[in-house]
């Protein structure tokens, strides 16, 4: 299966971004209210310059405290990001998120931020894909 069909499956393919600059706070405030997982830090909306997780907040808060909240995300964000092209598949996807831990990934094509994929829209897809590959098997089998 590949990322494009991933994106197509998603009930929606808007990517929640915050600018370079934004407060961490505001960052937290974001993934509350939309009960996501991650932003994305873009100066344009149309790029990806980094990520900010909720992990990443947490490590900072066990780290810092609190104060780290009134920080800039683009001291904690992940600017060094792995990302996914359309054409990609979702057994590379998997591999690249279990090899680097990181549980969300940016969908870039030409330099522009496409979407975003989960490590939880990933495990869907092969298990869709596995469920019709054992129902084909199944039916070769039983002369269907």
């Amino acid at each position: 299966m590949l990322v494009q069909k991933i994106l197509n499956s998603k009930a929606s393919d808007a990517v929640v971004t915050v600018k370079p600059g934004s407060l961490v706070r505001d960052a937290a405030q974001i993934l509350a209210k939309k009960q996501i997982g991650t932003v994305v830090v873009s100066s344009s909306g149309y790029t990806a310059d980094g990520i900010l997780s909720e992990r990443d907040i947490v490590r900072e808060l066990a780290a810092h405290g609190a104060s780290c909240l009134a920080e800039k995300v683009d001291d904690y964000m992940t600017s060094k990001l792995v990302t996914c092209k359309l054409s990609d598949t979702a057994d590379s996807v998997l591999h690249q998120m279990t090899k680097g831990r990181f549980r969300h990934m940016p969908v870039v094509e030409d330099g522009q931020l496409i979407g975003l994929i989960t490590l939880g829209d990933v495990v869907k897809a092969r298990l869709s894909e596995l469920s019709m590959e054992k129902d084909a098997l199944q039916g070769m089998i039983m002369g269907h």
